[in-house]
């Protein structure tokens, strides 16, 4: 039996550090261990690439990669199908899918920068309507008997399977050790290419790096959080970081963790809803709601704190 069915939000902390006490959280994970597990690795990979990406501004590139995902998953459905019977909701198939489909995006849209001298922005636009398009052409003619909707866009939290605890794991420990290596010139690099250039560094090969990784994140998170919801987990945290802080190690720092308390207070809010409300939630919803309705707390109080600094500045002058 689930521990911590019939808890509410603080029960929930309490069984669990009750259970890491014991030693059998580790050895026995229950599904609401998973979701933190998972939810909380996520976070924290989109904390570490976030920083970046908005300084190269190619967030864009993760929101077309949101819907870029849908082609590469149908297509892998069509061909695995064809081939060896293998269902939609294949772990295998979801994965080569959406790898194929994110490496393409990435590729297409710096191949239409170069080749027709496209601006960044454009070229994203470009490419992600036209690769989700033929999505929705292929998930029309091909797949009206099979249900693709709601866990392949939104994810499902709440069906995760210790494979996917290990798939996030593998990927952050990645991308860690690539953010750690390559810290320095992906700074410079973000900040200035020109000067990058100038000390030697090549631009366009951490640019790929970013692209890389980015792809990375969006594979490895789309089984908990969907196709969709990963983008607010790439700008949320960092946005509420940007708030209180500028310099980019504190980002990077702030960024995961403001991701990775979030995602654990969304588990424990999502398990309080379903026992004492019985309301089955969706647990990546609540968490990007959580995530918005804190940068709107961290806005105003912002706002109050600076209110507050000019007054006592003017009684001072």
């Amino acid at each position: 039996m689930n521990p911590y069915w019939g808890a509410n939000f603080f029960q929930f902390f309490a069984t669990f550090f009750e259970r890491l006490i014991h030693g059998t959280l580790f050895f026995s994970p229950e599904a609401d261990e998973l979701q933190m597990g998972v939810l909380a690795l996520v976070a924290l990979s989109c904390g570490l690439i976030a920083p970046f990406l908005v300084l190269k501004r190619m967030t864009m590139f993760a929101n077309a990669l949101s819907h870029t995902l849908l082609f590469g998953i149908v297509t892998a459905f069509l061909l695995s199908s064809s081939f060896w019977g293998a269902t939609l909701f294949d772990p295998s198939t979801l994965l080569i899918g959406a790898l194929v489909a994110a490496f393409l995006t990435a590729f297409l849209t710096e191949g239409a920068v170069r080749l027709f001298r496209l601006q960044a922005e454009g070229s994203v636009g470009l490419i992600f309507s036209l690769l989700f398009a033929l999505g929705v052409i292929l998930a029309t003619l091909f797949t009206k008997n099979v249900h693709l909707g709601v866990e392949v866009v939104l994810g499902n939290a709440d069906a995760l399977q210790p494979s996917d605890l290990s798939l996030v794991g593998y990927w952050s420990c990645v991308q860690l050790a690539l953010i750690l290596l390559f810290f320095r010139p992906l700074q410079i690099a973000a900040f200035d290419r020109l000067f990058a250039a100038a000390l030697g560094i090549r631009p366009l090969l951490f640019h790929f790096l970013l692209l890389f990784l980015t792809a990375g994140i969006c594979v490895s998170a789309f089984r908990a959080v969907g196709v969709l919801l990963v983008l607010s987990f790439l700008t949320g945290p960092y946005l509420i970081a940007r708030l209180f802080s500028h310099r980019l190690s504190h980002l990077l720092f702030f960024s995961s963790a403001i991701g990775v308390v979030l995602s654990i207070f969304g588990i424990a809010l999502s398990r309080h809803f379903l026992s004492t409300y019985q309301l089955p939630l969706s647990t990546g919803g609540i968490v990007v709601s959580l995530i918005g309705c804190t940068y709107l707390i961290g806005v105003v109080f912002r706002s109050i704190r600076r209110k507050t600094a000019d007054s006592a500045n003017f009684k001072y002058n």
